[in-house]
């Protein structure tokens, strides 16, 4: 230990003397935003791990309607490949079918049976007087040029509207039906999904075209009388929708898609 002297040192060793006989003062808290701080911090970084995890290398705010666009059109080649595989093999079954029938009776006496109600099934193509009748959207329009009270639904061709006119011409005595050169049968439904027509897995756009065989008179007078077709029509006035009917040969395609029934009962 090392002595000093002099007037400066003696003051010193007072004053740390005088200092140790002093009270402590309690040492402050630490306020709580110091604490909250680190909870804070882990919390963000928690945030910030989870988005990274779910954007997976993506974008959140990323429009995705390219990627939808994308998705239906490769979902549609999907079906039209499945389609002509499907078509190949009935081709090719009736072929076979055909070839055995030439030396088997009974296999040749139900294909001939089979034959004559194709026709009433709907798996010939027929040609005959018919009537047209074509729906379509109205012009689109911004909402501020759109009447008080009436939006852009009112504006579109609607399930109901397609149905009514299916429901008038099959009243009407029609033999055969289309739509979008799509053969209609019993089995057939007609949903519209938005502005869009989807019938039997495929979706089609307006304008709609449905085409009936029969009596053109006859059929005319269905669609005047239908309450539906007049509604619609009233729309086209109020609404600048489109409608179009008129009576020419029509030609109706045969039925190509799958006959498979989901569900039946024994009519009595």
């Amino acid at each position: 230990m090392e002595y000093t002297s002099g007037a400066a040192s003696w003051q010193k060793v007072l004053r740390r003397a005088v200092a140790a006989l002093l009270p402590r003062r309690p040492r402050q808290r630490r306020p709580g935003w110091s604490i909250g701080v680190p909870l804070i911090a882990a919390a963000a970084g928690l945030l910030f791990t989870t988005t990274a995890t779910t954007a997976g290398g993506t974008a959140l705010r990323e429009d995705r309607r390219p990627q939808l666009n994308q998705l239906i059109e490769d979902r549609r080649e999907q079906v039209a490949a499945s389609e002509r595989q499907a078509a190949a093999l009935r081709h090719e079954v009736e072929q076979q079918t055909s070839a055995l029938a030439d030396t088997d009776g009974p296999i040749k006496e139900q294909q001939q049976r089979a034959d004559a109600a194709r026709e009433a099934a709907g798996f010939t193509a027929l040609t005959g007087p018919g009537v047209t009748v074509e729906l379509n959207d109205a012009p689109r329009r911004s909402e501020q040029n759109l009447p008080e009270g009436v939006s852009n639904d009112y504006l579109v061709v609607h399930q109901g509207d397609v149905q009514a006119v299916v429901n008038a011409l099959w009243a009407g005595g029609a033999e055969a039906m289309s739509i979008m050169n799509v053969r209609v049968l019993a089995t057939s439904a007609v949903r519209c999904v938005g502005n869009t027509l989807l019938l039997h897995g495929r979706v089609y756009s307006p304008p709609f075209k449905i085409v009936a065989i029969g009596d053109p008179a006859a059929l005319q007078q269905a669609l005047a009388g239908s309450e539906g077709v007049r509604l619609f029509k009233d729309a086209v006035d109020h609404y600048q929708l489109g409608y179009k009917e008129y009576v020419s040969t029509v030609t109706v395609p045969a039925f190509e898609d799958s006959t498979a029934l989901r569900s039946a009962t024994v009519p009595r």
